[in-house]
C-alpha cells in the first residue's frame, strides 16, 4: 500500500475513476480497495494498520492462517459461470460485501461499489472460463472481444 502511494498510483486510480475508468483487485489488491488493512501480527511487515484506497467499503484483518480452496459459482456480473481458487491470509468484513462480485453455493466473495465503477474479490483464475472473461470485458466496455477459451486451445494442442 505504501509503495503504491509513493510511486503515484492513488492519484492515477482517483484520476482513472473520475474518467469514468474501472479498477479490478484480486487477491491483496480487493484488500487494498478497502477502508483499512489491519495486521496485527505484522504478516505483511511491521505490526498496525494501514489505511486503504477506500474505494470499497470494507476492511480487511490479516491473520497467519491462510484460507486455500477451490471454488465455482456465478459471477455477478451477466450470471456467468466462473471458477477458480481462493489463496489469502485475512478475513474482510464490511458493508460492501453486501454486493458481492461473486456467489458461490455456500457464500459468496468479493464486492462491487455502488458506482459500479469498483469490484474486488479474492478468487484467482477470474478470467480463466470464457463466459467470465467475456462479462468483465463487457464491463469495461470493452465491445466487440471476444475471451479465449484456453481450455479448448490446450486440448485442441493435444490432439
Amino acid at each position: 500500500m505504501n509503495w503504491l502511494r509513493e510511486k503515484g498510483w492513488e492519484t492515477l486510480l482517483q484520476r482513472h475513476l473520475r474518467y469514468g475508468g474501472k479498477v479490478l483487485g484480486i487477491c491483496g489488491g480487493f484488500q487494498m480497495l478497502g477502508k483499512t488493512i489491519h495486521d496485527p501480527s505484522g504478516i505483511e511487515g511491521m505490526a498496525g494498520s494501514t489505511e486503504g484506497l477506500g474505494l470499497l467499503a470494507i476492511s480487511t484483518t490479516l491473520y497467519p492462517d491462510k484460507c486455500l480452496r477451490q471454488v465455482a459459482g456465478i459471477l455477478s456480473l451477466d450470471n456467468a459461470p466462473v471458477a477458480g481458487y481462493e489463496i489469502h491470509a485475512g478475513i474482510t468484513i464490511g458493508s460492501g460485501l453486501k454486493r458481492p462480485l461473486v456467489k458461490f453455493p455456500d457464500s459468496s466473495d468479493g464486492a462491487i461499489s455502488e458506482d459500479n465503477q469498483v469490484i474486488g474479490t479474492y478468487l484467482h483464475g477470474l478470467f480463466d472460463l470464457p463466459s467470465a472473461c467475456n462479462a468483465l470485458l463487457k464491463w469495461v466496455g470493452a465491445t466487440g472481444q471476444q475471451a479465449v477459451d484456453y481450455a479448448q486451445l490446450r486440448e485442441d494442442g493435444l490432439i
